[in-house]
């Protein structure tokens, strides 16, 4: 029942994309559904409760099932004198039979050793007629199993560990400023960090057909003030730091709009010219509209109406102040209209909406006094870094189950607990041997075995 429950939540999760954003959830599925399905965390299903508690009730019946089965087992492994019943072992088809001429004590001595050096443990028994060696190996091979219970175990420990615990997160740092706190994704909330993170430098450099070829931020980690580790970081190669990885994800270029000093070119006075750039993801062209506050334009290609509904001189986002922003109104041809957040410090900020057309700040005229910006990359060119910030406690939990987990697999697959009995028997003039065997699985391989044994004892019997 667990595991049909979790192979069909799993479609689940597979079929509809989880961490959307709830804009394109409400168009997807419309008002019943996006609110059922937030009910019960669709969205973010395996984060969700009772996914987890589906896993965790997986894990205890995988412990008590193991526990149950365990006890037999463990004595099976674990004895000093393991019974050996001589009349199983005749009944058994996997046995070879040979006669020889030399005594039946002769033939036990030259045994003995070769048997010795092929199963670990051996032991000797006499008979009327002659003598017995009864041998073993690999008894702790029926472990196999267990061992990859307990990897699948540290599997979903890791997994709760890291569900429960860890965080994924991002957070855009300007060039020069220091932040100490980090927004959750499909969250709005924030989590704070143990320390501060600044950004003392961004640079970039460009193909020549103007794609990103790489962007580093030269990052510095600090703890009551005091700078405690520096680091370049490139895309695939983060900063760690007390269990915390620290991404490079993406960048932007703070707009002109902002100032010397952060001064925004932009009061907010309805009678100011805004441009405004749409940039068509379809077609990748770009189209420069002038408007004012209240302003409504109709957008090329059919992407439907834009209008400027408001600004805002402190705009939040996710709980978050990204300072002054404009709020707009996108009207597609067909749908429902959607807000639209234009933070003037992220001119990238669009692009996470994921719509067909995406919008973005250009530039403002002015008429009120402010500070021109000087040529220093502070003012006139000046970046944010992008960063994904993740913590992860369970990662090396999970990394330990996928190796107990492949060391179980070849234990449980490749290996197995065989046991093997010679019997000598002295017939008047001849000697009698029979050699039979057994093993937990993988009976055509001890089949052979057993006839290679047999080969070798009746070459050292025709020697003897």
């Amino acid at each position: 029942m667990l595991l049909i429950s979790l192979a069909a939540t799993s479609i689940i999760g597979t079929l509809i994309p989880q961490n959307q954003s709830h804009d394109a959830y409400f168009h997807a599925y419309g008002e019943f559904l996006f609110n059922l399905f937030i009910k019960f965390d669709i969205f973010d299903m395996y984060h969700s409760w009772w996914f987890q508690l589906l896993l965790l009730m997986l894990g205890i019946n995988i412990t008590v099932c193991s526990i149950d089965r365990l006890q037999l087992v463990w004595k099976t492994i674990f004895v000093r004198h393991p019974k050996f019943n001589v009349d199983r072992f005749r009944r058994l088809k996997n046995k070879e039979t040979f006669t020889a001429t030399a005594t039946a004590d002769k033939l036990k001595n030259q045994f003995l050793p070769v048997i010795s050096k092929t199963f670990g443990y051996t032991r000797i028994e006499d008979t009327d007629k002659g003598a017995r060696v009864f041998a073993e190996r690999h008894r702790w091979t029926r472990l196999g199993v267990y061992v990859v219970h307990l990897s699948v175990l540290l599997l979903l420990a890791g997994s709760l560990l890291g569900s429960i615990l860890g965080f994924d997160a991002f957070v855009n740092i300007p060039e020069g400023d220091t932040v100490n706190s980090v927004h959750l994704r499909n969250s709005n909330r924030e989590r704070a960090l143990p320390f501060d993170i600044r950004c003392d430098d961004f640079s970039v450099t460009f193909y020549e057909n103007g794609a990103p070829k790489e962007y580093k931020s030269r990052l510095t980690i600090l703890e009551n003030g005091n700078p405690v580790l520096k680091k370049d970081i490139i895309v695939n190669d983060p900063l760690r730091y007390k269990g915390i990885n620290i991404f490079q994800s993406s960048y932007g270029k703070l707009p002109s709009a902002m100032g010397h000093k952060g001064k925004p070119f932009f009061s907010g006075k309805d009678s100011e010219d805004i441009t405004i750039i749409f940039k068509s993801s379809e077609s990748g062209m770009e189209y420069d509209k002038t408007m004012k506050t209240g302003d409504t334009v109709d957008l090329p290609e059919g992407l439907g109406k834009f209008t400027i509904s408001e600004y805002r001189e402190s705009a939040e986002f996710r709980g978050h102040n990204i300072g002054e922003a404009l709020v707009g109104m996108l009207t597609p041809v067909s749908g429902e209209p959607v807000t639209v957040l234009l933070p003037l410090r992220f001119p990238s900020f669009d692009k996470m909406r994921g719509g067909k057309v995406i919008i973005s700040v250009a530039a403002h005229d002015h008429d009120h006094d402010h500070e021109s910006p000087g040529p220093d990359k502070n003012s006139a060119d000046r970046y944010y870094t992008g960063l994904q910030v993740t913590k992860d406690p369970g990662v090396w939990v999970v990394y330990s189950g996928f190796i107990l987990m492949i060391v179980g697999c070849v234990i449980t697959f490749f290996m197995s607990h065989q046991r093997i009995c010679v019997e000598i028997e002295a017939n008047k003039k001849k000697t009698s041997v029979t050699v039979a065997g057994s093993s937990n699985k993988n009976r055509f391989a001890m089949e052979n075995k057993i006839k290679k044994l047999t080969a070798t004892l009746e070459k050292l019997a025709d020697q003897a």
